[in-house]
């Protein structure tokens, strides 16, 4: 599906997308910078998440491959989260076509806000390094929740998956900051690229703009994985938690008033 934009735009959100490629590589939560961008330049919903997943997938991958590298991810201890949330994936998105874009409308602003909140609110990550052990009772069963949920949110709507994952997998598995972002974006990775296939079938993307801000998340999450492991991710939090919130507040007022 086509949608003609002005080049000053196109450079704007590919702007943008640099900007959140970096901060979902630090600490999740790009999304909530590339969907309301997109909506806000005219893109009607299920196109604006189609296109958004194909850039997304961009930068997830090559921050997984990073986290990777950098022994801060182990894909034999998460087969199962890996599995359902390729199934949580396609539900969502699924789910998504069969929704009135009015509606989509007026519920990207609440779902943007709420998880720009609940980023800003929830508990800083801790730094200190901390043990799993993969063979405790029960670490299947959260696999397996946590697959089916954020797999199916990702590919609903998506803004803040990451920083849900981290976040997660923090509570869940008593991970430290690097390797909680490393799981979460092997796990963002896995439902973009599935989710991606879906609004694909569905003719929901915009491939050149999908590219485009594609190419800058890649080289804005490459810098931030690198960051991230030198630095952590706390420092960014206030700057785009604000933004969001400035522009989410914006598609609210016009899409309701």
């Amino acid at each position: 599906m086509e949608f003609i934009l002005e080049p000053n735009i196109l450079l704007t959100l590919c702007a943008v997308a640099f900007i959140a490629g970096f901060i979902d590589a630090i600490a999740g939560g790009g999304g909530l910078l590339t969907i309301p961008a997109l909506l806000t330049a005219g893109l009607p919903p299920h196109l604006a998440l189609g296109t958004n997943k194909l850039a997304a997938t961009f930068g997830s991958l090559t921050a997984s491959i990073t986290f990777y590298k950098k022994k801060l991810f182990k894909p034999r201890m998460w087969i199962t989260a890996l599995a359902t949330t390729f199934v949580g994936a396609v539900l969502g998105t699924a789910a998504v076509n069969y929704l009135d874009p009015a509606l989509l409308d007026k519920g990207l602003p609440i779902i943007i806000l709420a998880t720009a909140v609940y980023t800003l609110f929830s508990r800083k990550p801790s730094e200190q390094s901390q043990a799993m052990d993969s063979n405790e009772a029960g670490f299947n069963t959260r696999q397996t929740f946590q697959g089916l949920t954020l797999g199916f949110y990702d590919g609903f709507a998506g803004p803040g998956t990451g920083a849900f994952w981290t976040v997660s997998n923090m509570a869940l598995y008593r991970l430290n900051i690097l390797l909680a972002s490393g799981m979460a974006k092997a796990m963002n990775f896995v439902s973009n690229a599935t989710s991606l296939a879906t609004f694909i079938y569905l003719g929901h993307v915009n491939w050149l703009l999908g590219v485009s801000m594609g190419v800058c998340i890649m080289a804005g999450a490459l810098i931030g994985a690198h960051s991230a492991i030198r630095f952590g991710g706390a420092f960014i939090r206030p700057v785009f938690i604000t933004v969001v919130i400035i522009i989410a507040a914006d598609l609210a007022w016009k899409a309701w008033f």
